[in-house]
């Protein structure tokens, strides 16, 4: 299944995809929260739109975020070769995890706002996890079973803030609209091989990103086994594993970073694709 929420901010209905339609679930399921998941609701969900009459939505519908708000976003940090290299860091040993506030969450196409006082806001297009089942010191053989879905996620950072201010990365990270996240959450089911996607970014038409996920220094299994030997996971968290080189800090011969008026589009194989226009920040966002 495809898994959608749609509606204005803040009342999002969930939704789901067939044959490139959007239809309504919310007689079915409250929400895509961590209850949906923690009680088996993508099975039931799917045994019971066969029979339902979905009232179908418009396409032009404002697409929310393709899952509610999750307990945590656990970000995975430097974990493709070459943006390792482009960033000038050694790869690391074991993998970098550092936190993402919920409250950076938004819709796929919703505009980004530079935060006040921003030099330097970056990009990086990234595969995202979505965990299903509730996950504490799970080994590689089992981390599948606890995967609900894959999601597309741009991982907004500001990079002063991140890097020259002091403290934990999740400064940088966590800024009002720095993690858009859909249009869908897909089922494991939906994707063949989740180690072979391509994921692109461009900004204002010019391509930056263009990586693989075969180039992961560490895959989606270890990622989940290893996270939750440190945290359980829980129904709906949201796991983000890491951007290709081409972000803003690794421009050459210098960086340079988003400007208002900007607009970033970014897609996974399977995942689709997202657009967001760059706004400056004001007092009345």
């Amino acid at each position: 299944m495809k898994l959608i929420r749609f509606g204005e901010a803040g009342a999002e209905k969930p939704g789901v995809i067939i044959n490139d339609n959007y239809f309504d679930v919310s007689a079915l399921v409250t929400d895509f929260n961590e209850d949906f998941f923690s009680g088996d609701g993508l099975e039931k969900l799917k045994t019971a739109i066969q029979s339902a009459e979905l009232p179908q939505v418009d396409k032009n519908v404002r697409l929310g975020p393709a899952l509610a708000r999750p307990s945590k976003i656990i970000c995975v940090g430097l974990n493709y070769k070459d943006h390792a290299a482009e960033t000038n860091a050694p790869i690391p040993a074991e993998p970098i995890l550092f936190f993402k506030a919920t409250s950076a969450i938004v819709g796929p196409n919703d505009d980004l706002i530079i935060p006040k006082n921003s030099k330097k806001t970056d990009w990086e297009v990234e595969l995202a996890i979505v965990i299903g089942k509730k996950a504490s010191y799970v080994t590689e053989e089992n981390a599948l079973d606890h995967i609900a879905g894959y999601v597309l996620h741009n991982d907004y950072s500001e990079r002063e803030f991140q890097l020259e201010r002091n403290g934990q990365w999740v400064k940088g990270k966590s800024c009002d609209t720095f993690a858009p996240i859909g249009p869908f959450i897909a089922t494991q089911d939906e994707i063949a091989d989740v180690h072979n996607l391509r994921l692109w970014l461009t900004v204002n038409g010019k391509t930056l990103q263009d990586g693989n996920t075969a180039n992961l220094i560490f895959n989606v299994p270890f990622m989940v086994s290893y996270i939750s030997q440190f945290m359980t996971l829980l129904p709906g968290d949201v796991i983000t594993t890491g951007t290709p080189a081409g972000v803003g800090l690794g421009q050459k011969p210098e960086p340079w970073y988003l400007k208002p008026g900007d607009v970033v589009e970014l897609g996974i194989e399977g995942l689709g694709t997202s657009k967001q226009i760059v706004k400056a920040y004001s007092e009345n966002f």
